[in-house]
């Protein structure tokens, strides 16, 4: 196959919806001659922060001299983005023949379009012989396609509703979920969570003999993103810097550097070097993104409650509480909670569909703006709404895009396109 044949191979086992459970990949994987030996990584879940914390970790542990695989979820661009190899997505050729082998494995085996691209995200790290992979989970973590692995340690990023229809109705039943990557002995680095998150969290390592560290109690941050102190047990790393926006941001580099921590006690070459080199140069588009020059367009991916209240918490921190947002959810997302912190941040609503994706009705986005009190107005396409807000933004009236990484994705894909006008 080539490299549209193999998309389209991979997008049509969407037709198997999703499909949590470790059946197919146990089969898929008996079939692949080059996955009889475990891959070195680290396992990373959560609800919120787990791509960030994941693209930090990796840049450490590149800046420390290291062969790198990232595997990460959804793309906001181009699919190869999913699979990298020391901060590159690899290219279209490789997918496509990594597609190609998986294909062949797995005939007879329904697989669906995560496990799929899971099984060519692990087939590549070997063939690159990377170091080390850094994993994120897909949805939830028990049954999660990436629970396939055996890492030498696990993150556990902060748990928050979302995804409710697959993992559970309450926090504690998806911290659950999460907490079910974690592996007997395995040590696992846990970051800011609620009390009953936590309590979910420390008990299930502690009946596997997991060694824990959780955040603001074995380690913690002070500082600012330009002067940051990061310590835990044995260290304390200062003037450390994060280019990332926003304070959850120094929460997740906080976590991504206890976890490099720990793999420097399991024998890996962390230096310090690294660790304040890794924070200056990562990268994780489309979250708190200014686009362009001057502070006129922000674009977030955020789009539930626990993303809105940092979006919103940014954006009261820069003195920014008249801005003009441009959202649209997709899935089976309730507006009024995902929504509601950006009520006290919001001066005009632009309730858009989300493109190519399953959008949360426009109505209901614009009954929430509505029972908060904010003029809104509904379009029937993105690009109507966006131009619609461009209108009148300034520097104290931003406009704001947020809600669903696919209405994000498909904006910046339209700005980055030279002369191009934005219409999705």
């Amino acid at each position: 196959m080539d490299f549209p044949a193999s998309l389209e191979y991979l997008y049509g086992l969407q037709r198997f919806g999703i499909k949590l459970g470790l059946a197919n990949m146990h089969r898929l994987i008996a079939c692949l001659p080059e996955m009889q030996e475990p891959l070195p990584c680290v396992h990373v879940a959560g609800t919120n922060g787990k791509g960030s914390v994941s693209a930090m970790l990796a840049e450490i542990l590149m800046h420390s001299g290291l062969r790198v695989g990232l595997y990460t979820s959804p793309h906001l661009h181009c699919f190869t983005e999913r699979i990298r190899i020391n901060g590159n997505a690899i290219d279209r050729g490789s997918a496509a023949r990594l597609a190609t082998d998986i294909r062949r494995a797995a005939e007879g085996i329904p697989l669906t379009f995560f496990e799929a691209t899971t099984a060519m995200a692990l087939l590549a790290f070997k063939r690159n012989q990377v170091d080390i992979a850094v994993i994120e989970t897909g949805l939830g973590g028990r049954l999660d396609a990436t629970n396939i692995v055996q890492p030498q340690l696990c993150l556990i990023t902060p748990v928050s509703n979302d995804h409710s229809e697959h993992l559970g109705e309450s926090v504690a039943l998806i911290a659950a979920e999460k907490a079910g990557i974690i592996k007997p002995g395995v040590p696992v680095v846990i970051g800011r969570q609620s009390v009953e998150a936590m309590e979910i969290l420390v008990t299930t390592a502690a009946k596997l003999s997991a060694p824990v560290q959780r955040a603001g109690h074995d380690f913690s941050w002070r500082g600012s993103h330009a002067e940051l102190q990061v310590s835990g047990p044995g260290y304390s790393v200062a003037n450390l810097s994060c280019t990332l926006l926003g304070e959850h941001q120094l929460d997740n580099f906080s976590q991504a550097v206890a976890a490099a921590m720990q793999l420097r006690t399991q024998g890996l070459p962390v230096s310090d070097k690294a660790l304040h080199l890794a924070g200056r140069t990562v990268s994780w588009p489309g979250r708190l993104e200014w686009w362009g020059q001057g502070r006129l367009l922000l674009l977030d991916v955020s789009h539930n409650r626990a993303g809105t209240s940092c979006l919103a918490a940014y954006l009261q921190a820069q003195s920014l509480s008249q801005v003009r947002l441009v959202v649209g959810l997709s899935g089976e997302r309730i507006a009024e909670d995902a929504l509601q912190p950006l009520s006290k941040v919001a001066k005009q609503v632009y309730a858009v569909p989300v493109p190519d994706a399953v959008s949360v009705s426009t109505a209901q986005i614009g009954a929430w703006a509505e029972g908060c009190g904010l003029p809104v107005e509904i379009f029937a396409s993105a690009s109507e709404g966006f131009a619609a807000a461009m209108v009148g933004a300034s520097s104290a009236e931003p406009v704001v895009v947020c809600g669903s990484l696919f209405l994000v994705a498909a904006l910046r894909q339209k700005l980055l396109e030279d002369g191009a006008p934005v219409a999705f």
